[in-house]
């Protein structure tokens, strides 16, 4: 079972930044993304950005722009660098490890909630 631990998160002000961090507890495989998701009290957890160690990237439209994702030389932490944030980023994020076409199995972090409030 692969374990993967969140850093980050928090409350801050419309317009501020947050970086969250995710660490996997083994290597990326070629086959494989690791990104975040998020979920907003009643609504379903979405896609907000996800990384190959290839470097191929994928973004949901909201966060194309505010949002970049990166991945540590050791292939096992990826980074989300959050700016811009608006309210309706307000939701729990989720770390998630899986393959990238087969999504044949997953692995998610425990969750860690960003707040955006004034």
């Amino acid at each position: 079972q692969v374990q993967l631990v969140e850093f980050g998160g928090g409350l801050v002000q419309p317009g501020g930044s947050l970086r969250l961090s995710c660490t996997a507890s083994r290597s990326i495989f070629s086959t494989e993304a690791m990104g975040w998701y998020r979920q907003a009290p009643g609504k379903q957890r979405e896609l907000v950005a996800r990384i190959t160690i290839g470097g191929t990237t994928n973004y949901a439209d909201s966060a194309k722009g505010r949002f970049t994702i990166s991945m540590d030389n050791a292939k096992i932490s990826v980074y989300l660098q959050m700016d811009s944030l608006k309210p309706e980023d307000t939701a729990v994020y989720y770390c998630n490890l899986s393959p990238y076409i087969s999504r044949s199995y997953e692995h998610w972090g425990q969750g860690t909630q960003v707040t955006v409030s004034s």
